[in-house]
């Protein structure tokens, strides 16, 4: 059976990302470079991004900017509902000016980073809806085009590297081992189905709601800066942890907390009636998720911070945090799926746990400081 897992494991990462670019697929670009600029006349906000624009149009003279004043106007402001209309803006993001629509996207508010935004918007209108291809270079990996990066692709391998932790393995695997011993499938569905659907369900909301602060901040331009630091902090610290590995130990607990946590589980499998064993799983995967939280935090907040600066529909932020979470929870559900179907224990290797770590360090590290220094790579158009 185990020698089937890996092909199993590579054939889901390979056809979902290939089913999700079914989902996510953008339509036709229209060749035109027409910018419509919603202003008002009271707005800082406003007069800053009216110079950037004038600055714009004389670095690319094919670029048409038009403008409408909304506050004193009334066709105006008909005229920018039937924009939000058109471009399918969120109700939560109406109402705020500087409003600006390119030939392919809208951008509401304006600061540095929506500046550039804009900008390589429009240089992919300018080029008949063919993006240049921005290149950076990488050490030991060489020079990457970052054009060819697609978001489906990175959501796929954050999240299975978010996964492959110490920290999100060794209580599922002690548990699976404990309910081994009672040989009953009925025991292994219910406590580790429930604590695997509780844990993706609070991992979910989870980064839920640090999407949602994002989207709300989004006018901010120091946040990017500040996990951008935080991405190269985790980045490091996952490096120092391939470099110091000890196997099957996580870094955020102590003994004793390791102690308390194996006594629920023991608690949890004592006979004991129905209601009270799903309530101790229940109590066991949020305690777990918790610790989960410290040991990765750096993943959902940099992919969080990436996914808010799309620019996307409400519905596919939530079909892409899910995405990202099946891809989570993978190693959890093949490691149930052995025990439940064949009554043995399974888990990945400690050195394709560790130099999943130092991928995930690189890669963390190189995020922040794209996030810093070149935001514009991590726009996915």
């Amino acid at each position: 059976m185990k020698k089937w897992i890996l092909p199993i494991f590579i054939l889901c990462l390979v056809s979902g990302v290939f089913a999700f670019n079914a989902v996510s697929a953008t339509s036709i670009v229209p060749i035109t470079t027409q910018v419509d600029f919603f202003y008002s006349a009271t707005c800082p906000h406003c007069a800053a991004e009216e110079v950037f624009l004038k600055d714009l149009q004389e670095k690319y003279p094919s670029i048409e900017i038009k403008s409408y004043e909304v506050t004193g106007s009334s066709a105006n402001q008909a005229l920018l509902k039937d924009f939000y209309q058109k471009y399918n803006v969120p109700e939560r993001e109406q109402g705020f000016v500087p409003a600006t629509f390119t030939p392919t996207r809208y951008f509401i508010g304006f600061n540095t980073q929506i500046g550039q935004d804009i900008e390589s918007c429009l240089i992919t209108c300018l080029n008949g809806g063919e993006a240049t291809s921005p290149k950076f270079k990488v050490p030991l990996l060489g020079e990457i085009d970052a054009q060819k990066i697609s978001l489906p692709l990175l959501t796929v391998v954050l999240g299975i590297l978010d996964g492959f932790n110490p920290c999100a393995m060794w209580v599922l695997v002690v548990l699976i081992s404990m309910l081994l011993a009672a040989k009953s499938r009925k025991k292994i569905a219910l406590v580790g189905g429930i604590f695997i659907a509780v844990e993706g369900l609070l991992y979910f909301l989870f980064m839920a709601a640090w999407l949602n602060a994002l989207l709300f901040m989004s006018f901010v331009s120091w946040t990017r800066i500040l996990i951008g630091v935080f991405g190269i902090a985790f980045g490091i610290w996952r490096i120092r942890d391939f470099i110091t590995w000890r196997p099957g130990v996580c870094k955020v607990v102590d003994e004793k907390s390791e102690g308390k946590i194996l006594q629920r589980m023991k608690n949890i499998l004592k006979p004991s009636a129905l209601p009270a064993t799903i309530f101790g799983v229940v109590v066991l995967a949020i305690g777990v998720n918790l610790i989960e939280f410290f040991c990765s935090a750096g993943f959902p907040v940099i992919y969080t911070r990436i996914l808010s600066a799309q620019g996307i529909d409400t519905i596919q932020y939530y079909l892409y945090l899910a995405f990202y979470n099946l891809f989570y929870m993978l190693d959890d559900l093949i490691v149930f799926g052995v025990a439940f179907f064949t009554l043995s224990r399974f888990n990945f290797s400690e050195k394709y746990n560790r130099y999943s770590t130092l991928v995930a360090g690189v890669l963390i590290l190189i995020l922040g400081a794209l996030l810093i220094f070149k935001p514009e790579l991590l726009v996915f158009h």
